[in-house]
């Protein structure tokens, strides 16, 4: 077996690897002073400008642009971590980083009716970074109609031309300046260093069901066939701290706190203008003169909400948290993305199954990474994309499928022992809604997750529908040459709508897209938590700037969306304090 191979399973961190050696020296010279000590809380040493409560996707980029003012003084605080392990820079790491408390909060949804009674695990980035450093890497900003569809409900400065600025000026990307990509920002996008014949002859499939081919996904209309671009640098993964905190470390006004779990927000006379938190069971105390800015994403951001008593009143009181607001949307609205899982059998043609059973092969995958980074260590989750209507009577395509060659019984375990391909499919805009609510004032405590899938007829609908367009995809003449064998949901499975719809509660599983639980609206919308702005509705001194906000998911993965509401929010927060 490799020395690299060994390397992988130990994780220890090989000699020439070229992962940051600077990192921890620079965060541990970054810490903030502690001064005097406040009620039971340790105060930190002065005020601050803005305090940004998580560092993840969103954070990391309003930490960037905030700190860019030398005379604004920024905290930006972590409940995980430094990334300062290997599978957050390998792209393959995600399958050690998920379901790995290091780097994952663990959460658990309900067990979901839609579901047939199955829990999923409901993985979020418990790192610097986010789920920008365990995710699937897939640069994909959603259809134009989306943010157009924000527009019509009231959100002034959200339609597609108003956002497409903040996606250009985030992105550094491969194909070069053009009116739809940018250059120079810190959102490295490259096309992906592998590809595997399966795959081309599913897009060949594809294109025979009369779906067009594409070689760009982010033009504002999606639908189409063609591999995913991945946020990635020459093989290795680009997460957010990559690209807008590391660089930025040095800044002497920008403090940055890791392993600081937020308790709640410090209110004063309708204004937040603090936070406390907790480090290795210590109490911390920090305060601003300008605003605390939530980006702990649609789970945490609503946590801090109802720990603070910002949120229902229903919700909270039980759990002997006084209402300092009774918000009813803080938590409600949760939107996510739920893929039906079909896998078929192929023959005569080789996928990632066979080789991840041969030890030879393995090693031979570590080598090429280390000596070229290239080969199955670099892939993302899914490599191929197509993105189609369940049926032809929608407007816009409403399925994306996310095509692997590889195949597995559920996250985590091993690769199947024959050889297989993923088919899987998405509703791009389910019409459910879940809620996400703490139960308990402990910060320690996971809240409860019940996204509610497959709640409407018009999911169960599509689904059903999907399984359908999966099922003639796989019928195509470009690949009866494989002699594809449906495995799941299985040839027994009837076309009818309620057996499809059924199969689909057995095999679906979340794509880690949640959204929406604090959304933009007017104040006399109850289910909206924030203005167009991302102020907070009732309280002073207060944002949200993370995945929260969107009114309705976008159409795709979500985590480039989530970059864009931050570069957009920040500039928001800047032109508000002049």
């Amino acid at each position: 077996m490799s020395p690299f191979w060994n390397f992988c399973k130990t994780g220890a961190h090989p000699a020439g690897f070229g992962l940051p050696q600077k990192v921890a020296t620079l965060v541990a010279t970054n810490k903030t002073a502690i001064g005097e000590t406040a009620g039971m809380a340790t105060r930190i040493e002065g005020d601050f400008d803005y305090i940004i409560a998580g560092a993840g996707t969103a954070g990391c980029i309003v930490a960037n642009r905030l700190s860019a003012d030398p005379t604004k003084r920024v905290l930006l605080l972590e409940a995980g971590g430094n990334d300062n392990w290997i599978w957050f820079h390998i792209p393959v790491g995600y399958l050690f980083a998920i379901g790995n408390p290091r780097s994952d909060w663990m959460f658990r949804t309900e067990a979901e009716a839609g579901l047939n009674g199955r829990s999923l695990a409901y993985p979020r980035g418990k790192v610097i970074g986010g789920c920008s450093a365990i995710n699937a890497m897939i640069s994909m900003r959603g259809q134009a109609a989306d943010y157009d569809h924000w527009r019509q409900l009231g959100l002034s400065g959200w339609s597609w031309n108003d956002v497409k600025p903040a996606f250009l000026k985030l992105e550094d990307h491969f194909m070069g300046a053009s009116e739809h990509h940018g250059v120079g920002g810190g959102w490295r996008i490259e096309a992906p260093r592998l590809s595997w014949k399966v795959l081309d002859a599913v897009a060949d499939a594809a294109a025979e069901m009369g779906i067009a081919r594409t070689n760009d996904f982010n033009t504002g209309d999606n639908e189409g066939i063609g591999y995913f671009h991945v946020n990635q640098r020459r093989g290795r993964r680009w997460s957010s701290a990559r690209g807008f905190l590391k660089p930025v470390l040095s800044r002497p006004n920008l403090k940055l706190e890791t392993d600081a779990l937020i308790d709640r927000l410090i209110i004063e006379n309708g204004k937040a203008v603090g936070v406390r938190f907790s480090r290795n069971g210590e109490a911390f105390e920090a305060r601003t003169r300008g605003e605390v800015i939530l980006c702990s994403g649609s789970i945490g951001s609503v946590q801090v909400m109802q720990r603070s008593g910002i949120g229902p009143a229903e919700w909270l009181q039980p759990l002997g948290i006084t209402p300092v607001l009774d918000r009813p949307g803080v938590g409600r609205n949760l939107q996510d993305h739920l893929q039906q899982r079909a896998i078929f059998k192929v023959s005569g043609v080789k996928t990632l199954n066979e080789t991840y059973w041969s030890l030879w092969k393995r090693g031979m995958m570590g080598v090429d990474y280390a000596l070229r980074r290239r080969g199955p260590l670099t892939m993302a989750p899914s490599q191929l994309g197509i993105f189609t209507r369940s049926d032809p009577h929608r407007e816009r395509a409403n399925i994306q499928f996310h095509v692997q060659p590889l195949s597995l019984d559920k996250f985590g375990d091993p690769l199947h022992r024959f050889p297989a391909i993923t088919i899987s499919a998405c509703n791009l805009r389910p019409t459910s809604r879940g809620v996400v609510q703490i139960t308990d004032a402990k910060p320690e405590k996971a809240p409860r997750i019940a996204p509610n899938y497959l709640h409407t007829d018009e999911d169960r609908l599509v689904a059903a529908d999907a399984i359908r367009v999966t099922r003639k995809l796989m019928k195509q003449p470009a690949l009866a040459g494989y002699r594809p064998e449906e495995y799941l949901p299985g040839p027994s499975v009837g076309d009818d709508d309620a057996s499809l719809a059924k199969a689909a509660g057995d095999i679906g599983t979340t794509i880690f897209h949640p959204v929406g639980t604090a959304k933009m609206g007017a104040s006399t919308d109850p289910a909206a938590v924030v203005d167009e702005r991302l102020r907070v509705h009732g309280i002073g001194g207060l944002r949200v700037i993370d995945a929260s906000v969107m009114p309705t998911i976008t159409s795709g993965n979500t985590n480039t969306p989530t970059a864009m509401i931050a570069e957009k929010g920040s500039a928001m927060v800047i032109a508000d304090a002049r």
